[in-house]
């Protein structure tokens, strides 16, 4: 579990294919207190750390996550937004975030708004999801790339989020351009309450 509040950025050391599935070594500021089986989120992914040397540590994406998230696109050199899981003690600033990406959006326009910048996403429609939950509401939460955003001006297939400063200077908001891939989380909230829907 996770609440959307990047803690940094992980840069992509190494990429190894092993079958269908790719290992990720990656680097950064924590590395060193990272432990075996310990699960962190990268652009919103929940992965599980299978090996550390105290300055990098691997992580292993499965087929399906590889096909739904945009991890496959990762090169060597890139950053990735990273955060361990929540701390049961603390306050959750974000929202609940699973680390369990539904699907990728694109990145339509890029707008700077005299001190933040507005960013809109497109998404294929999907009618039938939707019904399951799977879309986005006015001042809802929406977690891209792993971060925890609030939700403007949405429609059936897309949505738009406004980034301060802070976040785009300390997450990977910093590299999308219009074009660029994102994983997208629709809220969890949601997706219960239209699965009780479906069950009245």
């Amino acid at each position: 579990m996770f609440s959307g509040i990047i803690e940094g950025f992980a840069t992509v050391v190494a990429i190894n294919k092993d079958r269908d599935n790719i290992d990720f070594t990656l680097t950064c500021a924590f590395a060193h207190e990272l432990t075996i089986d310990q699960s962190v989120a990268h652009n919103g992914v929940c992965l599980t750390v299978v090996k550390n040397d105290g300055t990098n540590y691997v992580v292993t994406a499965m087929k399906e996550t590889l096909e739904r998230t945009n991890l496959g696109r990762l090169r060597v050199g890139d950053k990735v937004n990273v955060e361990r899981s929540m701390l049961m003690n603390g306050r959750l600033d974000g929202h609940i975030v699973q680390g369990h990406v539904d699907q990728t959006a694109t990145c339509v326009e890029k707008r700077d708004a005299n001190g933040s910048t507005y960013f809109t996403f497109s998404y294929p429609e999907d009618r039938a999801m939707a019904r399951k939950g799977y879309f986005t509401v006015d001042k809802g939460s929406v977690s891209v790339n792993g971060v925890s955003l609030t939700v403007c001006n949405p429609t059936v297939s897309s949505f738009q989020v406004s980034i301060i400063p802070y976040t785009l200077e300390h997450t990977n908001f910093q590299d999308i351009e219009v074009g660029t891939t994102v994983n997208i989380e629709f809220d969890i909230l949601g997706k219960y309450i239209a699965r009780l829907q479906e069950l009245q």
